[in-house]
């Protein structure tokens, strides 16, 4: 029994061997998906076009709000502001 609390001649604590147990679930959980993940050709290609206009609804839907924000920044600077409750 001794030898198996032994890592490296160090005795394992509590904390050492929960660890353990807990690797050895998600070491399990992790073979588990990686078997149910499989690939195949896609069914349509998608072409540079498509590429290109979905990259660009991105960028102006994560970059809109920041250039909103940015443009009425003075507006904001001039309001005053609301007394602490």
């Amino acid at each position: 029994m001794q030898a198996l609390l032994r890592v490296a001649g160090q005795p394992l604590g509590v904390l050492g061997r929960a660890r353990g147990v807990l690797l050895g679930r998600a070491r399990g959980v992790l073979q588990d998906r990686r078997s149910s993940i499989y690939s195949k050709p896609p069914k349509s290609k998608i072409g540079p076009g498509q590429s290109f206009f979905i990259m660009s609804v991105f960028a102006v839907a994560m970059l809109a709000p920041a250039g909103w924000i940015m443009h009425h920044l003075p507006e904001y600077r001039k309001r005053p502001r609301s007394p602490p409750s």
